[in-house]
């Protein structure tokens, strides 16, 4: 997605992250958003303090990336 459909993907997601950590699965289910990714560039390149973490889901051990908003003291 481009222009105004990237920038309103961007600001959900923002606002969704100050409730709390996500992962590529919520935010497809929750904000339809398939490229989390590049939203999380996005987010990252207007200095939006943002750290990931691999995390297992699942029984078979797969991992995926797990996004939050960094605390700052």
């Amino acid at each position: 997605m481009r222009g105004g459909d990237e920038m309103n993907q961007t600001e959900l997601l923002l606002e969704r992250l100050t409730r709390g950590p996500i992962t590529p699965m919520e935010a497809l289910a929750e904000l339809n958003i398939l490229r989390l990714g590049a939203r999380i560039w996005e987010l990252k390149r207007r200095g939006v303090p943002i750290v990931a973490e691999l995390v297992e889901v699942g029984a078979d051990g797969k991992r995926v990336a797990r996004y939050h908003l960094e605390q700052r003291p």
